[in-house]
């Protein structure tokens, strides 16, 4: 999802939103740095550019997390990658409050912060608040958060060829001319994206879309299944169902486990952490396919985004991580059971050499 989350990680990306778009270490109040991880950061080799060569560097991060352990995991990767590199990280989490985030990212502005991340929202509600921080000569990396203001880094998964991996493997599944499920919500960056894709992928496959439902809450899993039983109550003959967030995802195979319809409609996700991994290969698990980014991994890489862009050596405005498609026949032959092991399967996941430097330490997962 991550998400203009959510959020989504992709929402996580994003999301957010980050979106942005699963039970999660949260706090609605600013928090200092104390998440556990079992990253290990690399030895740094170069000297230390300014502002990272005079000691603490303060950076903030303002979050817009759902439910969910990729939210969880993003934000130990970045709290690692923040301690690898001395950053000082204090931590805001609106959690699916609009009006907290932009208030959290006054008080951000405020604080003294020489960074800001802003980790999914909507952009109506922050984009007031970004103007200012960049006016003010804060640096901004946003993740999956969509503006248009001049000096923002934006960074995201690479949500088109997310939804592309996995309808690929829809498309094989399922044949032309199905008869499908759509679980999706409107407004989000990442899934905004993942969408065109969809239409794209329902076109080119001559796919009946049975129906379109979804919602995204602070319970987003749970909140969708009676919308999914609903439909398939009224659309039983569907043979798949994509559902391009991971808490969707999660919903949509509730729904089908409730309905019976396991052995009738396959799911198809998007996103992956350790929940995902056990949903996928448990035992008559509809969820057949998914593609994502480590969340740890990202969260990390965005950190060393903005002490790229904090020591003026990043000289891009966007940053993307690329997906990889990850199939429950993948897991189940691999034995895949978490997120360590599929690391250890899909070294691509790492992005150990994305946004990085010889003076950096760089957090592995």
């Amino acid at each position: 999802m991550s998400r203009t989350r959510l959020p989504l990680a992709a929402l996580s990306l994003a999301s957010v939103s980050a979106l942005l778009l699963a039970g999660c270490s949260q706090s609605t109040n600013a928090s200092k740095d104390t998440g556990d991880t079992a990253a290990s950061a690399s030895a740094a080799t170069g000297t230390k550019p300014a502002p990272f060569d005079k000691g603490t560097v303060k950076v903030a991060l303002v979050r817009q997390s759902g439910a969910g352990d990729y939210f969880e995991q993003w934000g130990n990767g970045a709290k690692a990658q923040a301690r690898a590199l001395g950053i000082d990280l204090t931590v805001y989490d609106a959690q699916a409050d609009n009006a907290k985030q932009a208030t959290d990212l006054s008080s951000a502005i405020n604080s003294g912060a020489q960074a800001i991340i802003v980790d999914h929202g909507f952009p109506s509600t922050i984009q007031p608040e970004i103007d200012k921080a960049v006016k003010k000569g804060i640096k901004v990396v946003v993740y999956d958060v969509e503006t248009a203001t001049k000096g923002v880094v934006s960074t995201k998964q690479d949500d088109a060829s997310m939804a592309q991996a996995v309808l690929d493997v829809m498309a094989k599944e399922l044949g032309k001319n199905a008869k499908v499920g759509y679980v999706n919500v409107a407004g989000y960056a990442a899934l905004d994206k993942r969408d065109s894709v969809w239409k794209s992928a329902v076109d080119a496959n001559g796919w009946k879309q049975a129906f379109k439902v979804g919602k995204v809450t602070d319970s987003t899993a749970t909140d969708n299944v009676p919308l999914v039983s609903a439909a398939l109550t009224q659309h039983s003959d569907v043979t798949g169902i994509f559902a391009p967030y991971d808490e969707l995802a999660k919903g949509t195979v509730l729904a089908v486990q409730n309905k019976k319809l396991q052995d009738k409609v396959k799911v198809f996700g998007a996103d992956v952490s350790n929940a995902d991994i056990q949903n996928m290969t448990a035992a008559d698990s509809p969820w057949v396919a998914t593609a994502g980014t480590d969340p740890s991994a990202v969260g990390a890489a965005v950190v060393r985004t903005a002490a790229l862009e904090l020591a003026g050596r990043l000289n891009k405005t966007s940053v993307e991580f690329p997906a990889v498609a990850i199939t429950q026949d993948f897991l189940k032959s691999k034995n895949i059971q978490n997120m360590d092991q599929l690391r250890t399967a899909l070294p691509a996941l790492n992005l150990s050499q994305v946004s990085t430097a010889d003076w950096i330490a760089n957090v592995a997962h």
